[in-house]
């Protein structure tokens, strides 16, 4: 099954604006740095717009601004908005109810999906953008803000 790549770029359109240390970043900066085109990073920001986590400076100079703090951006508020957050799917059509497997086989697998859905949750709620800007500075050996 085919996976979406909206959070890994959610995240790294909101770490490139975090890195910028309240400068506004044009789309077209970060679909540079994310190797995607512009149009896919003013989606993603409308996505980011809508749930609050973003907003937008218009004119020249403008751009693209977080709408609070990087500390207070959970990978967990990125991911709700911009996944289908229905992590696992159960089958599309009902299992033969008439087969001990299949008349069972949904209660069987739930607990376990609820605690790995949990667990995932969970994870993502601890870490922040301002976690990951870190990480990527500590990495790429420079120091917060970045001048581009």
């Amino acid at each position: 099954m085919p996976t979406s790549s909206r959070f890994a770029v959610a995240v790294h359109t909101l770490v490139a604006i975090a890195v910028m240390g309240g400068q506004p970043v044009r789309s077209e900066d970060i679909a540079n740095s994310a190797n995607t085109a512009a149009a896919v990073i003013r989606r993603l920001l409308s996505l980011l717009n809508e749930a609050g986590l973003t907003t937008s400076q218009l004119g020249a100079g403008g751009g693209a601004l977080l709408a609070k703090p990087s500390e207070n951006i959970r990978l967990l508020d990125v991911y709700e908005a911009v996944e289908d957050t229905e992590i696992f799917t159960l089958h599309r059509t009902p299992p033969c109810g008439n087969c001990p497997v299949g008349a069972n086989i949904h209660e069987a697998i739930r607990p376990t999906l609820a605690r790995a859905r949990s667990a995932f949750e969970n994870e993502l709620s601890n870490v922040t953008i301002a976690d990951i800007a870190a990480e990527v500075a500590r990495l790429g050996k420079f120091t917060l803000p970045l001048v581009w």
